[in-house]
C-alpha cells in the first residue's frame, strides 16, 4: 500500500476516514466501561454502598486500558500505512 498524499484535501479525508475506523470496537467499548465504572463509583457512594471497593475502580482500570490499546493500535496502523516500501 502506497502511503497517502496528506496535502491532497480529498486523499487527506479519506485517510482520516480510514483512520477512524480502526480499532473503534475497542475505543469504544472502552470509553463504554470507564462510563460505567464511573456510575458504579457514583452508585456505591450514594445508592448502594454494599458494592465492594474494588469493582468501579476495575471496571475503569479495564476500559482505560482497552482505550491505551486501541490507541497503540491506531499508531501502530498510521506508521506502517505512512511507511514507503
Amino acid at each position: 500500500m502506497t502511503p497517502p498524499d496528506l496535502k491532497d484535501p480529498a486523499q487527506r479525508a479519506a485517510y482520516m476516514q480510514e483512520l477512524r475506523g480502526v480499532a473503534r470496537g475497542i475505543r469504544l467499548t472502552g470509553l463504554m466501561l470507564a462510563f460505567l465504572g464511573a456510575g458504579l463509583a457514583a452508585a456505591r457512594q450514594y445508592r448502594f454502598p454494599e458494592l465492594p471497593g474494588w469493582l468501579p475502580v476495575g471496571v475503569v482500570g479495564i476500559g482505560l486500558m482497552l482505550m491505551i490499546t486501541a490507541i497503540s493500535a491506531r499508531a501502530s496502523y498510521h506508521r506502517q500505512r505512512m511507511r514507503k516500501d
